[in-house]
């Protein structure tokens, strides 16, 4: 998609759902309502003509005439070919229709910026809301255009310039301009934002100069080969009428449920947002890039809906099965129904479609997180004694059905990890030396362990439906004389917990990134501080000296040795149990929309399915009908294809041959 933006911040992602049983069908007249209901969406439309373009700037500073004087300016753009425009939205994509989807959690809040900004959901909704200046090839990762229409780079990489496309507005027809860029930067540099990643990435640039109203100077205070990508393409612009004049506190304290106006292709509507319940997008009909070529056939459909199904995941498989939700993801806790529940009949006629999809993105980090700046997990024979004592092999073979693989990486599956990691596998022999090491020696009356007259016993608070996986652990460390304790909490109480670092131990669900960014996760400042991704109190002085190295690592080759030397030194730390990750993207559909020939994009993950289904896929009103008919005559439909490894059988260097010829 042409306006996504890139998360510098990893996010927690959401739980996967665990099957139910049946639930009734719709009788015909329900089928015909909800037809009639998906038909029914009213579109915003807050600017029918765009405003002209500001006259009296000259063409060398980005006005009207900037086009013919660009190369000579030294500024880029990036047209893509015929070829490549597929990959940036399919063809046959037609606009309308609505998309229904179930979130296991309502948002602390919806803004793109500031303190319990860094959910999963508040990367969809600032990516559909907001654009940033760049946005980057969905084959190849190159820059191209989104509210900055050309950019330039200086020779010692310090300086960037961005020209804003003159036709580029917010959702209340305000242009946007270079005073906004300074703005949103100014914004997520006050500290009282409570986001303190934020200034760490970009506190690296001097405060951004309007040269004038379309163009930009940015200037780099170190050199830092991600700068450009995150200042680039990690910025959801926001206006500066609406937040130019606030402080970080002011405005956690304005907009929470509520939004700035932005310049993306949808917009979130007070009168959508259901607290606890649902919130909902529309597409703006008046979106001002709606015509171009790489954003004509994405943001396909005119309403997009999030019901919060809290802690059920029970109702929100059935929600899918009756067809009151459109997709389904599967994960670790519904892997028993991806490979047993196949004999439903919406299935076995292909109303329902089932995939699972290989792509090349990142599967993030699962597993659980020590709180290592107290006891008893300030000692690193305490952390290895309990990785050795997850007994996944076994987890891995009688509750996921061998649909995961072990997680031996803080990269794992792709070209970051490192191959020399040590594969920590069920030893409890050796936990229950390393537990005596650490003077965890005697046990009292009920067989738990005691130290210094204190038994061994740990809180751990966790969403109720990891409650399986967690319980055999519970069991193990019982034996090995640990009282695990486990407290069932909402997922927004643990995030609370976490961010206020108020916990011995914590179930992390990970998002990865496609550009890795150790210093956000991994910096020692951040160890001590509240509200960022050091969750764990991690402090090490020569990940700190590695993450100076990458900022001025330019070959791709140094980046990927110095992040592998890194996830040798995580991974040895032992500051996680890491879990397992599964074999593709694995997900059921209602037969009722378009989807591109690869379904998924080229680096979809598995935290941000959703996004890449919405911002993909289309409605097809034909295929919608044909559904509701075979639904009322048990009539059944073509399957798709059960595997999609297009990704996995693309040929790189021929694509680029066809479209970058010498």
């Amino acid at each position: 998609m042409r306006k996504r933006s890139a998360t510098v911040i990893l996010a927690a992602a959401g739980l996967a759902l665990l099957a139910g049983c049946h639930r009734r069908e719709h009788t015909d007249e329900e089928l015909e309502r909800l037809a009639a209901k998906t038909r029914q969406v009213s579109l915003w439309r807050q600017s029918p003509t765009l405003p002209n373009v500001d006259s009296s700037v000259p063409a060398n500073l980005g006005g009207p005439g900037f086009e013919r004087v660009a190369d000579s300016l030294g500024f880029q753009t990036y047209v893509p070919t015929p070829e490549e425009l597929p990959f940036f939205g399919d063809p046959r994509a037609k606009t309308g229709g609505k998309i229904r989807l179930v979130v296991t959690r309502f948002p602390l809040t919806f803004r793109p910026y500031g303190q319990h900004s860094n959910y999963v959901e508040n990367s969809i909704i600032a990516s559909l809301v907001y654009e940033t200046l760049l946005g980057v090839h969905p084959v190849t990762r190159e820059f191209v255009p989104a509210v900055a229409s050309h950019w330039k780079i200086s020779s010692d990489r310090m300086t960037f310039l961005y020209r804003i496309d003159p036709n580029a507005r917010f959702s209340d027809g305000r242009p946007v301009t270079a005073e906004d860029v300074v703005a949103t930067w100014r914004l997520v540099m006050d500290e009282t934002i409570l986001e303190p990643s934020l200034q760490l990435v970009f506190g690296k640039f001097e405060e951004p100069r309007a040269l004038s109203k379309y163009l930009l100077e940015v200037q780099s205070k170190t050199l830092n080969w991600r700068n450009f990508l995150y200042f680039s393409a990690s910025l959801p612009i926001l206006p500066a009428h609406a937040i130019g004049h606030l402080t970080g506190k002011e405005f956690l304290e304005r907009f929470q449920y509520e939004l700035p106006p932005g310049s993306g292709e949808y917009i979130l509507l007070p009168q959508d947002v259901q607290k606890g319940k649902s919130y909902a997008l529309t597409r703006r009909d008046d979106y001002w890039a709606k015509d171009y070529p790489t954003a004509r056939y994405t943001g396909n459909f005119d309403r997009i809906e999030f019901e919060v199904v809290k802690d059920n995941p029970l109702l929100a498989y059935e929600m899918f099965k009756k067809g009151d939700s459109d997709f389904f993801i599967f994960g670790a806790l519904t892997t028993e129904h991806w490979v047993k529940d196949t004999a439903y009949e919406a299935l076995q006629k292909g109303w329902v479609q089932k995939q699972r999809v290989y792509t090349d993105g990142p599967v993030g980090t699962l597993g659980f997180a020590f709180n290592m700046r107290k006891p008893p997990f300030d000692d690193i024979r305490v952390r290895q004694a309990f990785a050795y004592l997850f007994n996944r092999e076994a987890l891995i073979r009688e509750l996921l059905y061998d649909e995961y693989e072990p997680m031996d990486s803080y990269h794992a599956n792709t070209v970051y990890e490192n191959p020399n990691n040590p594969r920590v596998r069920y030893n409890p022999e050796l936990a229950q030396q390393l537990l005596a090491e650490a003077g965890w020696r005697t046990r009292n009356a009920q067989g738990i362990l005691t130290k210094d007259g204190k038994p061994f016993v740990v809180e751990m608070g966790i969403p109720k439906p990891i409650e399986r996986f967690v319980t055999p652990y519970q069991q193990e460390l019982r034996k090995a004389g640990i009282d695990l304790q486990l407290k069932f909490q909402d997922p927004n109480t643990l995030w609370r917990n976490a961010m206020e670092r108020n916990f011995s131990l914590f179930f992390v669900n990970w998002t990865g990134l496609q550009t890795p960014n150790p210093e956000t996760s991994l910096r020692s400042e951040l160890a001590d501080k509240n509200d960022n991704n050091n969750i764990e109190g991690f402090k090490n002085a020569r990940v700190d000296q590695l993450c100076d190295m990458y900022d001025t690592a330019f070959s791709r080759e140094a980046q990927i040795r110095i992040i592998q030397e890194i996830d040798s030194i995580v991974m040895s730390s032992y500051k996680n149990v890491l879990m397992w990750y599964p074999r593709g993207i694995r997900i059921a559909y209602w037969n009722k929309f378009g989807t591109p020939q690869y379904v998924l994009p080229r680096f979809t993950q598995i935290g941000f399915v959703d996004y890449a289904i919405i911002a993909t896929w289309w409605y097809d009103p034909e295929k919608a009908h044909q559904v509701a008919e075979a639904r009322r005559t048990g009539q059944a439909l073509p399957r798709e294809p059960a595997q999609v490894r297009y990704w996995k059988e693309f040929d790189e260097k021929r694509f680029l041959a066809q479209v970058r010829p010498r």
